[in-house]
């Protein structure tokens, strides 16, 4: 029995060693003291330009043989900030720099990304060069002595690179060069509170002379679902059904940062225009106006989201009476033309170090539709791999049932065969 009972433990370690995609990374300082921990999954969707001039994406996940590089760093006095940089692949990188914020708490400040497009494995056709994508802003913070804890997914999105984070699980200033068992749980994990509109004190990228405060807050409520349509002389060209959340960034006169999130109503006014090549939608409510523009590349009959405008009213406080921001280089809600995106996970998609548009239950077709109503249906991936996780979690409970059940008919089967007949 006790043979069994190992042989059992080791299958299900390995089960679980399967089911845990997560790399892990450590950066220590010149004693060896552990400084900075970090495990997380990731994926990135990076588009290229191929030899026949075409624009094309490539995906991939960070693989398990990703490393830590020798730049990476604790801080010290002269320079506080941590930084992980780690390596993957033909050349490929992710930097994730750590700083603290007063002194109760630290953040991810930025996340800069570096991809060698002469890999042809990643990127085939492609006419080379590097591509460097930053992200100043990010939603990673958490108390000192404490381990930011995410399992849910989340999606950022710059101009030329796609992120998908998810069972995330770091801390940075490790205390002593042992990891602290408490933990700080991302809104993300907590669910919905009952607060649609939140002006709070958070961490932002920011000049070394600008002092930032902070305060934990609760995460707003999701937005409502709106249902928003165009038509042109040619008939419908557009047809969404999303939720839509703003969150700003700016200035007070006592050089804090302070973010506003704000919940865009499904009842704001809604207008477009129908082009060849473009379609726009424009929301309005109050003071607050969203235009999305949409284009479409004939070549590879794929439409995207490739612009956003945002102009808001800033709360009284704010050093500045408004705010207006503006990014034409994106490539999001991407889709075959005639079939609809849809994603019922939260996406990120930064417009400015100012703005980004938190988009909700998304479904939404441009361009080519017929009868009114959204065509065939495009995942977004990261609602594959929600759909993914559970399928490969049954499959491998139901493995290891099977296993255990033939393990006992072999066992039992032997205690049997261990008797002889008088």
């Amino acid at each position: 029995m006790a043979g069994r009972s190992a042989v059992g433990f080791l299958l299900v370690a390995a089960l679980l060693g399967f089911l845990q995609t997560a790399a892990s990374f450590q950066v220590k300082d010149s004693e060896g003291k552990l400084c900075l921990s970090a495990n997380f999954s990731m994926r990135f969707t990076v588009e290229f330009v191929t030899k026949s001039s075409k624009k094309q994406n490539a995906s991939f996940i960070l693989p398990t043989e990703a490393s830590v590089m020798n730049v990476s760093s604790c801080g010290n006095k002269l320079k506080p900030e941590e930084i992980l940089v780690v390596g993957f692949g033909k050349g490929h990188s992710l930097n994730m720099t750590f700083e603290k914020k007063e002194t109760s708490r630290y953040v991810a400040s930025a996340l800069v990304f570096k991809f060698n497009l002469n890999d042809s494995l990643l990127f085939p056709n492609s006419t080379g060069g590097e591509l460097t994508e930053e992200m100043e802003r990010t939603d990673i913070q958490a108390d000192l002595n404490t381990k930011y804890m995410c399992h849910s997914n989340k999606s950022i999105t710059a101009e030329k690179v796609s992120v998908f984070l998810s069972n995330v699980a770091i801390e940075a200033y490790v205390t002593n060069g042992t990891l602290s068992k408490k933990e700080t749980i991302c809104s993300e994990d907590k669910g919905p509170t009952i607060s649609p509109v939140i002006t709070t004190q958070l961490p932002t990228h920011i000049p070394s002379t600008t002092v930032v405060t902070t305060t934990s807050v609760p995460p707003s409520l999701k937005p409502e679902v709106g249902h928003y349509s165009v038509n042109g002389s040619s008939g419908m060209c557009l047809l969404a059904s999303m939720g839509l959340q703003l969150n700003l960034t700016y200035s007070a006169p006592n050089k804090t940062v302070l973010s506003k999130v704000l919940n865009i109503p499904p009842n704001a006014v809604s207008s477009g225009k129908c082009d060849n090549s473009t379609v726009t939608l424009n929301l309005s409510s109050g003071s607050t106006n969203i235009s999305l523009h949409f284009a479409q590349n004939s070549s590879t009959e794929k439409y995207f989201l490739h612009g956003i405008r945002i102009t808001a009213d800033l709360p009284s406080e704010a050093t500045e009476k408004n705010i207006s921001v503006a990014n034409n280089s994106l490539s999001a809600l991407k889709a075959t033309i005639g079939k609809s995106y849809k994603c019922v996970a939260e996406e990120i998609i930064q417009v400015s170090n100012k703005a980004a548009l938190n988009i909700y239950n998304v479904q939404v077709q441009a361009f080519k539709i017929s009868g009114f109503k959204f065509g065939a249906v495009e995942e977004c991936q990261l609602d594959e791999n929600n759909m993914l996780i559970p399928i490969v979690v049954g499959a491998a409970l139901a493995g290891l049932v099977l296993i255990v059940l033939i393990a006992y008919l072999i066992g039992r089967k032997r205690s049997h065969a261990g008797y002889q007949t008088i």
